[in-house]
């Protein structure tokens, strides 16, 4: 009995010790005389701020750079989880560049901050790091800031203007749902900012009339998006009334739901010919009345009546939508597409590209073509004046073929054809005394192609001599082969023939 007595009172006195046990590692005065507490992280080299649970943070609070404690200094690098957390009477925090961490609801119902500076080295604001910061007025998220997540500044009711550095690459959703008094956003970078869901920024964004800055100019009138920005956000662009045409580049594939919701200014669009997707109200506000796609295969979307198009039933009665030339059919056979009643081809239809024409080469009895056109096939046709039905008492073997080749593929013209003759040059002479029925004889392979008036011959050794001449046996061109490949300029005309001499071999020619 008196075993379990004892084992009672050991937990109860571990119980009432794990309540009265600080929620913090260390605390330590800062040069102002306020109380500030600390968590270890990173293995114990760095520090976080943390609440503390005994004195809430008020007044002005200046965190240090830098803690010594037990003759031990550590860095201050992240405001924890909390940290501020409904500390009503806190009116100001300097945060020291060393920071780049602000957690979890760190300052939320931090009701008195009026002002607070988040300086040049923090990366990333956790979930509703300052949600219920109502006395805000202004906030600047510096250039370092990579990411903001959710309902960062949900309920800063007073928070009128806000500057975002152009290196935010994510801003969680609901960052600033009622923030009923934000007038006046100003964004340093498009490319950045049209990566970011800008979603909710008030808890109705169509009755607030936001002023967008992007480099320091206002958004009104005409917006062109520039090359590099690839997606434009959920409600990036909601509410900007005065936009009346917005121009979206072709390195642009996706636009957002609700991108341009409330644009009601908003007469003209042209959709680049790269986008994939665009979301559901995009442009839903907006009685449109010119409607350029450049699109080539248009994709689904929800058409006329349904409350999740693109576009609003005046949209597909009124405005015309012009569609790239030779594209009208596959519009009409696309829903949401289909219901524009006013459809018109703009512009020229796109020039089919034309396949390179193939070099000719041969070696060890193959025949080798290679066109520039990737994956093109190539098409060869061979003759020779040596297989057939003869009628005589001899017939002379030529060794020669006739070699005619063009490049295709799917979606291209097919390449000029490109001639060529193949033919076998004696390497050495036939000796006299051979009596044998048939003479093996060394011979080498030669290619002759030709590009107007010029003879291209491939093959032929070097120094060897070569003489072209026309029917009427005059001379045209000459030269002694040089290197691998030997050009000649004559002067024959298209569709002439020529005879080549190669030492002393004749072939013939059809120049192209």
């Amino acid at each position: 009995m008196k075993q379990i007595r004892v084992y009672i009172l050991l937990t109860l006195l571990l119980s009432v010790t794990g309540t009265m046990a600080f929620p913090y590692d260390i605390s330590v005065e800062n040069a102002d005389g306020v109380m500030i507490c600390y968590n270890y992280r990173e293995n114990g080299l760095e520090l976080e701020v943390t609440a503390n649970t005994r004195n809430k943070y008020s007044g002005n609070v200046t965190i240090p750079e830098e803690v010594t404690y037990l003759d031990r200094t550590r860095k201050v690098t992240a405001i924890g989880s909390s940290a501020f957390k409904d500390c009503s009477d806190l009116t100001s925090v300097a945060i020291p560049a060393t920071v780049t961490y602000i957690g979890w609801q760190a300052f939320q119902n931090c009701t008195g901050l009026t002002s607070i500076t988040i300086p040049e080295g923090v990366i990333s604001i956790d979930y509703s790091a300052f949600a219920g910061c109502s006395g805000l007025t202004s906030m600047t998220i510096p250039n370092s800031v990579r990411n903001m997540s959710s309902n960062v500044f949900l309920g800063c009711s007073r928070l009128t203007s806000l500057s975002i550095g152009k290196g935010v690459t994510s801003i969680g959703e609901g960052a600033f749902y009622l923030c009923d008094a934000l007038t006046s956003v100003y964004i340093s970078d498009l490319a950045a900012w049209c990566k970011i869901d800008l979603a909710s920024f008030t808890s109705n964004p169509l009755t607030t009339a936001h002023h967008l800055y992007l480099n320091g100019e206002e958004i009104k009138d005409e917006l062109t998006v520039p090359d590099g920005v690839t997606t434009i956000s959920n409600f990036a662009f909601s509410g900007c009334r005065e936009l009346t045409s917005i121009v979206i580049g072709n390195d642009v594939t996706n636009i957002g739901y609700g991108a341009f919701l409330g644009c009601s200014g908003l007469t003209s669009i042209t959709i680049g010919k790269n986008i994939i997707s665009i979301g559901q109200q995009a442009f839903i506000d907006s009685d449109l009345s010119t409607v350029i796609s450049q699109i080539e295969n248009p994709f689904e979307f929800m058409g006329r009546s349904s409350g999740w198009s693109i576009f609003n039933d005046n949209s597909f009665y009124n405005a015309t939508l012009f569609v790239p030339a030779g594209t009208t059919n596959k519009y009409k056979d696309t829903n949401g597409w289909k219901d524009f009643v006013f459809m018109e081809e703009s512009g020229e239809k796109p020039e089919t590209p034309t396949c390179e024409a193939p070099v000719i080469s041969y070696q060890t009895g193959s025949l080798t073509f290679t066109s520039a056109t990737e994956e093109a096939l190539c098409v060869c046709t061979v003759k020779t004046p040596d297989v057939g039905t003869f009628i005589s008492n001899s017939h002379f073997l030529s060794a020669t073929y006739y070699i005619s080749v063009y490049a295709t593929k799917d979606g291209y013209n097919n390449s000029d054809t490109v001639k060529a003759t193949l033919c076998w040059i004696d390497s050495t002479p036939i000796m006299k005394g051979i009596t044998n029925d048939i003479a093996s004889v060394r011979a080498m392979p030669v290619i002759i192609q030709n590009r107007g008036n010029i003879l291209t011959l491939k093959g032929v050794s070097e120094g060897t001599p070569i003489t072209v001449y026309d029917t009427a046996g005059n001379m045209v061109g000459s030269a002694n082969a040089y290197s691998e490949t030997t050009s000649i300029s004559t002067s024959l005309r298209r569709g002439d023939i020529g005879i080549v001499k190669i030492g002393d071999k004749a072939v013939k020619v059809i120049t192209k």
